[in-house]
């Protein structure tokens, strides 16, 4: 399936700095965003991380499409007969994983997850978590079961980073390859360079 709109989710995970760019970067490639979920934990976690104020990455994300609270079940996303070609939830916390894996529409994240994989529609579920303990594991097995794309928000190396806004590239151009988004955000392993010396 094409991803020609998606919706995006950022929770209480670390790391909203993904999120962030993960919508600067769908704004730039014209992918409608059809819907953002941000949770109050990725307020705090915004604030905490980033210097934001209150209701700030609220704000900053509305720049890319409308913004809807965790609570807010009345939101077109809360329906199956509403979802986009596609969702993202970046970052994913622990909770998050849980409550989808379990199938728990305990919040607007998770009842709009569930409805994109009873549409098996594509999912990405970039979590930041570490160690991860048996239940964690369990959970995010089930969500690869269950249909989703589970991308640990773990930079590689191979592309030779320079800047933190070259590690957090990496991680969002994997998320859109994961949506089917073409992007260049990041160096694609090409082969071994030739050493210098040979």
């Amino acid at each position: 399936m094409t991803c020609s709109s998606v919706s995006v989710a950022i929770t209480g995970a670390s790391g909203v700095r993904y999120g962030i760019r993960l919508l600067e970067a769908l704004g730039k490639l014209k992918v409608n965003v059809s819907g953002i979920i941000v949770s109050r934990s990725a307020e705090l976690v915004a604030q905490a991380e980033e210097d934001m104020s209150e209701g700030e990455l609220t704000r900053l994300a509305s720049r890319y499409g409308p913004v809807y609270g965790e609570d807010d079940m009345l939101s077109p996303l809360a329906s199956s007969s509403s979802q986009p070609d596609c969702m993202a939830i970046v970052p994913a916390s622990m909770k998050t994983v849980a409550l989808i894996a379990n199938g728990i529409e305990m919040n607007l994240v998770a009842r709009a997850a569930l409805s994109i994989l009873r549409l098996r529609r594509p999912l990405v579920v970039a979590f930041r978590e570490a160690p991860l303990g048996v239940a964690e594991l369990r959970n995010l097995l089930s969500l690869a079961e269950m249909g989703a794309i589970v991308v640990p928000l773990a930079p590689g190396f191979y592309s030779r980073p320079r800047s933190v806004d070259d590690m957090i590239n990496f991680m969002v151009g994997k998320v859109l390859d994961a949506l089917g988004v073409g992007n260049d955000l990041y160096a694609r392993w090409r082969g071994p360079a030739e050493r210098e010396d040979s």
